[in-house]
């Protein structure tokens, strides 16, 4: 099978503060930055904000959240189904996230360490 994955664009990026200066970032990247801030959805058992920043999102998680980094790039596929088979054919373990309406997504780890998510916009 050819590599299936093609990609659209990069569609958020998520950073993390400590929990303590959680309010310090949010005010930072509206203040400073000049970013305007979006509503977040309720799915999340940890608190924190999300930004528009040109034609992406930055959100702001806190850290622990679980064993596994909260911090990683999401980029959407036109393919999300594709998308997981080859991964999966590749040996490349996947994780479920909480469900965001409107949006199918998964998350991986490339073999050194850094976090990745795979997203496609759906009705």
């Amino acid at each position: 099978m050819n590599n299936p994955l093609i990609y659209k664009r990069t569609d958020h990026i998520n950073i993390c503060v400590p929990v303590e200066r959680l309010e310090e970032a949010r005010l930072f990247y509206i203040n400073v930055m000049g970013l305007t801030q979006k509503d977040r959805p309720d799915v999340f058992d940890v608190p924190g904000h999300w930004f528009t920043w040109a034609d992406i999102e930055l959100h702001i998680g806190v850290e622990p959240v679980s064993p596994r980094s909260a911090r990683h790039t999401a980029f959407e596929v036109t393919d999300i189904a594709a998308s997981r088979s080859w991964l999966e054919e590749n040996g490349i373990k996947l994780y479920e996230e909480p469900l965001i309406p409107g949006r199918a997504r998964f998350t991986f780890y490339d073999p050194f360490g850094n976090r990745l998510e795979l997203l496609e916009y759906v009705k």
